[in-house]
């Protein structure tokens, strides 16, 4: 009998310790599973001159989201007060890339974006867009025209630069 009391102890004693050092080492966070990789494209774009790099997981076009093999997710289509994100359609200069509106550390950042295409207007010669400042001084020189493609994209930045 002593000798079942101190094998229970030692595996109650075993299980605190392991349930404590969890909750020391997560600080009490999420129990989110086992940890795997996996394999899922990603895309560069431009922010203030520099290469951001990105995922899409989601996006309120069904049609998109059937083209990018992501996930369709109506429900984005109506969240409102996002950063833009801008997709040049039609001519473009050489390593044009998408332009994101702002990057994690700004005050706005969220990685939900409105989608708006940019188009340049005839007669006129694509440049490299590298911000949206810049995007946003061409359309008021009507260089170029933006337009709201009332589509939303789940698009986290996971890499700052480079």
């Amino acid at each position: 009998m002593a000798r079942r009391l101190g094998v229970v102890s030692v595996v109650v004693f075993g299980a605190l310790a392991v349930v404590g050092s969890a909750l020391a080492i997560g600080g009490g966070s999420l129990l989110l599973g086992p940890a795997s990789h996996v394999r899922q494209l990603a895309f560069h774009g431009y922010y203030d001159g520099h290469k951001d790099t990105y995922l899409i997981t989601d996006v309120s076009s069904k049609a998109q989201a059937k083209a990018l093999h992501v996930n369709y997710a109506p429900a984005l289509g109506k969240v409102r007060d996002i950063p833009a994100q801008y997709f040049v359609k039609g001519s473009a200069a050489a390593g044009q890339l998408a332009v994101f509106g702002s990057e994690p550390g700004e005050k706005d950042y969220n990685p939900l974006w409105i989608e708006l295409f940019v188009k340049w207007n005839p007669g006129m010669t694509p440049v490299l867009l590298l911000s949206d400042n810049q995007i946003n001084s061409l359309a008021a020189a009507h260089k170029l025209t933006v337009t709201d493609a009332h589509i939303v994209l789940n698009a986290p930045i996971t890499k700052v630069g480079g």
